[in-house]
C-alpha cells in the first residue's frame, strides 16, 4: 500500500513538474520572441507575394511547381493560414501565461511600502547617506516626511526596534507600464483574429458552408455558399453598375467565393470620376441610396475614397470601378484570304460574341473597354516596326551574317519611354479575347483612333497570349481618310493571286515604258521577277513577310546575296504599289498621286503586312461607337475588431510610455538616536530601476535637502 502510494505520488509531482516547465517555456520571453519573429516573416512574405489573388495569375507568375507549393504552404493567403493563426494563438497564450504569472507580484509591489528592510542592509546600497542631527527623532522624522513628500514621493512611517524608518516611492506606475504593454499585445491579436476569416472558417467546419466554384445567378446561389446576417465579420465586394442595386457582396475564397448578405440594399444613383489635364483620374466617387430591409428607410450618401458610409455597423468603401456592361459597336476586317469585305459586330462588356460564320469557330469574349486612355506619346517607339527604308537596308546589308539577327522585333510596343513624359489621352479601346473551339484564347487590345507614332499616325492592334505578358502591337498605317481601309485593301490583294498577276503586268509594262529598250523577253522576266516576290512576300501559309525574303535569299550563293537582296527589296516595293493601285481600280477608285506622302505610307504598310504574320487573329475589330455604362467596385466590411485593436493600441501607447518615462524610485531614511544621546542619527538609501545621470543628480539633491537643513551637531 504504501509503494503504491509513493508510485502515485511520483507521477502526481512527474505531471506537475511537466506542466510547471511546459508553463515556464510558454511564458518565457525566448519563446515570444521567436513568435514574433515568425510572424515578422510571413508579413514580409505578405507584403512581397499579393494576397487573395486569382489562382490562374500565380501559375503563371510561378510556374506549375512552385505554384503547387506555394500552395500547400498557404502563402497566398498568408494572414488566414492555418499555420499563421496557430502562431497567433500560441502568442495570444505566451503573453497571457506571462502576464498571469507576473501582473500578481507587480501588482503587489507597486502597493508595497518595502519596509521590512534592515539598517545594514540599507548600508549596502550605493547610494547612502549618513549625517547627524540635533532634532529629536520624532522631529526629525517629521521635518523629513515633509522634505521628501515635497520632491513628489509618497511616504510612510514605521516604527523599528531602535529606530524609525520612513519609507517612500514614486514612479510605481512604471509596472502599469509592462502590465499595459503586454496586455496590448494579446488585445491587438485578439483583434485581428476577430476580424481574419476564423469566423468564416467556423462556420464551414460546424455550419456545413463552403466555397462556390460555379457559375450563376446570385439570388438562385444555394443557402450553403451564403452568410447570413449575423455573420460577425466579414470583407467582401459588390460590383454594381449606374442605375442597378445589390443586397449582397462577394468575399474570395482559396478555392471559389461566398456570398455574404447584407442588411440592407444598395442602389448606384451614378458613378462620379474626374480626371486631371493630362487625362488621368483625380478623383472617383458613388451617389448611392441604401434601403434598410428592415425598416423600408432610404439613405442617400455619396461615397468617396478615404470617406467610407458607415451604416449599421458596417462599412461601405470606394474600392475601385469597373465597366459596367458598355455597349459596342464595331466593324471587322477579315485578316486572312483574298476578301475585303467588312462587317458590322455589337458586343457587351463582359458579354460574349460568335465571330460570324465563314471566319472560323471563334467566340469573342469582351472583357474591357476604356473610354480613356493615357499614353506616354513623347516616345519614339521602342521595339515596334520601323520604316521600310530601314527594313529595306537591314534585308539588303545583312544577308552574310544571319538575316534573321537583323530584323526588328515584330509586335512591339506602343511606344512607350520611360525617360520622357508627353501624357495625353489617345481615346477609346476595347479587350477581348478570341477563344478557338478547343478552348485556347488570346487576348487583344486595340485603339480607336490612330495615334502619331514615330512622325505617322497608325491604328495599334495590341496582342498577348499570357495574362502576366505585356501587348505587343501591330501598327496598322492610317490613310488618307484617317481609317484602315487602304490596309486592308492592299491586304487583301495581296492574298489574291489573281491580282498579284495583274500587279505584276503592271509593273513590268510600267518599267518597260520608263527604260529604253521594249523587249518582250525583258518584259517577261520583269513580270515573273515582280510575281516571285509578290509570291514570296505573301507567304504559302507558314512563312511569309520578311521571314520568307530572308528564307529565299538564303538560298542563294553567299557572294550574291546582298546584291539579289537590293534588288529583290526595289523590285517588291514597285509591285506593292501596283499591286495597291490594282486592287483600288478593282474597287472603282482611282489611283492614288504619286507622292511621298503615299510613298510612306506604302513603305509602312508592307512593314504591317510583315508583321502581320505575328498576330494571329482571324479579324481586326475597329470600335467603331460606344455607349459606356460605369460601375462602382464597393468593399463592404464588417470588422468588431478594429475598435478591440484601437484598444490595444491605447494600451501599447500608455504601456510603452510608462516604461520609457516613468522611472520607479524607492527612497528609505533610518532615522535613530544618536549615541551620545543628543540629537539623531539618520541613515538614507535610494535605489531604482535604471541608474543614470539623472539618478545620481536626484541622489545629491535629496542628499542636500534632507540634511542640509538639520541642526548642527553639538559639539564635543
Amino acid at each position: 500500500m504504501t509503494t503504491g502510494s509513493s508510485t502515485q505520488g511520483i507521477q502526481i509531482r512527474t505531471r506537475q513538474r511537466w506542466l510547471s516547465e511546459a508553463v515556464e517555456l510558454f511564458s518565457s520571453m525566448r519563446f515570444a520572441i521567436s513568435l514574433l519573429t515568425l510572424i515578422a516573416i510571413a508579413s514580409v512574405i505578405g507584403t512581397v507575394m499579393k494576397q487573395n489573388e486569382p489562382m490562374p495569375n500565380y501559375v503563371n507568375q510561378f510556374g506549375p511547381f512552385w505554384f503547387e507549393v506555394f500552395g500547400k504552404l498557404g502563402l497566398y493567403a498568408v494572414y488566414s493560414a492555418w499555420w499563421f493563426l496557430l502562431i497567433m494563438g500560441f502568442l495570444v497564450l505566451s503573453t497571457s501565461l506571462c502576464i498571469a504569472r507576473n501582473a500578481p507580484k507587480m501588482l503587489r509591489d507597486v502597493k508595497s511600502w518595502r519596509d521590512n528592510v534592515r539598517e545594514q542592509s540599507l548600508r549596502n546600497f550605493h547610494h547612502k547617506h549618513e549625517w547627524h542631527t540635533a532634532e529629536a527623532p520624532a522631529q526629525a522624522a517629521a521635518r523629513l516626511v515633509r522634505q521628501v513628500g515635497a520632491r513628489g514621493y509618497k511616504t510612510r512611517l514605521a516604527d523599528k526596534e531602535g529606530g524609525t524608518l520612513l519609507a517612500a516611492k514614486q514612479g510605481a506606475a512604471n509596472k502599469w507600464g509592462y502590465i499595459f504593454a503586454h496586455a496590448a499585445i494579446v488585445i491587438i491579436c485578439l483583434g485581428g483574429l476577430l476580424d481574419s476569416d476564423l469566423p468564416i472558417r467556423f462556420q464551414q467546419w460546424f455550419y456545413g458552408k463552403s466555397a462556390f466554384t460555379g457559375n450563376g445567378i446570385i439570388a438562385e446561389i444555394p443557402e450553403r455558399y451564403r452568410l447570413g446576417l449575423n455573420n460577425p465579420t466579414f470583407r467582401g465586394n459588390t460590383l454594381i453598375p449606374e442605375g442597378s442595386s445589390s443586397s449582397t457582396a462577394i468575399i474570395p475564397q482559396k478555392d471559389g467565393v461566398m456570398i455574404q448578405d447584407l442588411p440592407f440594399t444598395i442602389q448606384l444613383k451614378r458613378f462620379i470620376i474626374d480626371f486631371y489635364s493630362t487625362g488621368m483620374p483625380k478623383l472617383f466617387a458613388s451617389e448611392v441610396v441604401v434601403r434598410d430591409h428592415e425598416t423600408g428607410k432610404e439613405t442617400a450618401a455619396t461615397i468617396k475614397v478615404n470617406e467610407p458610409l458607415i451604416y449599421k455597423g458596417v462599412a461601405i468603401y470606394q474600392s475601385s470601378f469597373e465597366d459596367g456592361g458598355s455597349k459596342l459597336k464595331l466593324v471587322g476586317y477579315p485578316m486572312r484570304g483574298g476578301s475585303n469585305s467588312h462587317f458590322a459586330l455589337s458586343g457587351v462588356v463582359n458579354g460574349s460574341t460568335a465571330l460570324p460564320a465563314g471566319l472560323g469557330d471563334y467566340t469573342i469574349e469582351w472583357s474591357g473597354f476604356r473610354p480613356f486612355n493615357v499614353e506616354n506619346m513623347q516616345a519614339s517607339g521602342g521595339g515596334g516596326s520601323t520604316s521600310g527604308d530601314a527594313r529595306a537596308v537591314n534585308v539588303g546589308k545583312s544577308v552574310n551574317r544571319g538575316l534573321m539577327d537583323s530584323l526588328d522585333k515584330h509586335l512591339g510596343s506602343s511606344a512607350k519611354n520611360a525617360n520622357s513624359k508627353d501624357f495625353k489621352n489617345v481615346g477609346p479601346s476595347v479587350q477581348y479575347k478570341l477563344r478557338d473551339k478547343t478552348g485556347q484564347a488570346r487576348e487583344y487590345f486595340n485603339y480607336m483612333q490612330s495615334l502619331p507614332i514615330d512622325g505617322a499616325y497608325v491604328f495599334l492592334a495590341g496582342m498577348r497570349e499570357q495574362p502576366d505578358q505585356p501587348f505587343r502591337y501591330l501598327r496598322i498605317p492610317a490613310d488618307d481618310n484617317d481609317s484602315v481601309a487602304e490596309w486592308m485593301r492592299l491586304r487583301a490583294a495581296l492574298a489574291n493571286p489573281a491580282l498579284r498577276e495583274e500587279a505584276a503586268r503592271r509593273y513590268a509594262r510600267q518599267a518597260i515604258s520608263n527604260g529604253r529598250e521594249a523587249s518582250p523577253v525583258l518584259r517577261e522576266q520583269l513580270q515573273q521577277s515582280a510575281l516571285r516576290g509578290l509570291t514570296i512576300f505573301a507567304g504559302d501559309g507558314k512563312v511569309s513577310g520578311y521571314i520568307a525574303v530572308t528564307r529565299f535569299l538564303e538560298q542563294l550563293p553567299a557572294a550574291e546575296q546582298e546584291k539579289a537582296a537590293d534588288i529583290f527589296m526595289k523590285i517588291l516595293n514597285g509591285s506593292m504599289w501596283e499591286l495597291w493601285q490594282a486592287a483600288r481600280a478593282q474597287d472603282g477608285l482611282e489611283p492614288v498621286a504619286s507622292d511621298e506622302a503615299h510613298g510612306r505610307y506604302l513603305q509602312l504598310a508592307i512593314n504591317a503586312l510583315a508583321d502581320a504574320a505575328f498576330y494571329p487573329a482571324p479579324v481586326f475589330l475597329q470600335l467603331s461607337s460606344f455607349e459606356e455604362i460605369k460601375a462602382s467596385v464597393l468593399q463592404v466590411t464588417r470588422s468588431p475588431g478594429k475598435k478591440v485593436v484601437y484598444l490595444g493600441c491605447l494600451f501599447l501607447v500608455l504601456g510603452v510610455f510608462a516604461m520609457l518615462y516613468i522611472r520607479e524610485r524607492r527612497l528609505w531614511i533610518w532615522i535613530k538616536p544618536a549615541a551620545d544621546g543628543q540629537g539623531s542619527q539618520a541613515l538614507l538609501a535610494m535605489s531604482t530601476q535604471r541608474r543614470t545621470l539623472d539618478f545620481d543628480k536626484e541622489f545629491e539633491q535629496m542628499k542636500a535637502r534632507v540634511s542640509g537643513d538639520a541642526a548642527p551637531p553639538p559639539s564635543a
